[in-house]
């Protein structure tokens, strides 16, 4: 009998993928991306297990697992870090340093 392809394994990859460059969008996407790919990753893992005969591209599974792992905790890092900025400087403080940076350094 010929092999099946796991069912949702390109898709935990590409969202392992791209939750690792979405980090810079504040965060918030790098989460969901990641967060969904790792429920995603854990059906999978589990439909695997149950017959690993049956299927093909578990390391697809196994690599966006990972990727989404690592885009969490980017996205984690980056949102608290933006929180803590906002509490430090306040949203009004950001904006002047912004405008200092951007005269001392061009447009």
């Amino acid at each position: 009998m010929e092999k099946q392809t796991l069912p949702n394994s390109q898709a935990v990859l590409i969202l392992g993928i791209l939750s690792i460059p979405l980090c810079c969008c504040y965060g918030i996407f790098s989460l969901a991306l990641g967060i969904i790919a790792l429920v995603l990753a854990k059906k999978a893992t589990a439909l695997y297990n149950e017959n690993p005969e049956l299927y093909k591209g578990f390391n697809n599974v196994k690599t966006g697992k990972i990727l989404a792992i690592i885009g969490v905790a980017l996205g984690a890092i980056y949102i608290v870090l933006n929180i803590a900025l906002i509490a430090v400087y306040g949203i009004d403080g950001l904006q002047e340093m912004q405008q200092e940076m951007l005269e001392q350094y061009g447009r």
